[in-house]
């Protein structure tokens, strides 16, 4: 049994795969396209993934979400917010160990900043 609006199934393509990491604003100041990445999969024993910047995205993820939060104390609260960058896997991925959706990874960003 299923009902309206429950989803069935999800269909995930095995090429062309990316990661979204949420930085922290204060993380981005010398991060663009392009940069180098390596992705650790905690998963895989701390298998390693090298990849690249694709995007940042255009707003936080609080911007996006179906419900902001928003303080209606009236009181000011500066919180960091999060910003998520897609970083695109360059290297063809192992079919025994495969990258899945929702696997905690640590994403490692090379801005070639001082």
């Amino acid at each position: 049994m299923i009902q309206a609006g429950q989803p069935l199934l999800s269909i995930v393509p095995l090429h062309n795969i990316w990661v979204t990491a949420n930085y922290k604003e204060n993380q981005l100041e010398n991060m663009l396209p392009g940069q180098k990445a390596v992705i650790t999969v905690d998963a895989y024993g701390g298998r390693k993934f090298m990849g690249r910047v694709d995007s940042i995205a255009a707003a936080t993820g609080a911007r996006f979400s179906l419900l902001p939060p928003e303080n209606a104390t009236g009181n000011y609260v500066k919180v960091v917010q999060r910003v998520p960058v897609r970083i695109v896997i360059d290297e063809e991925i192992d079919a025994e160990r495969p990258l899945r959706p929702g696997l905690s990874v640590v994403a490692t960003v090379y801005t070639d900043a001082p």
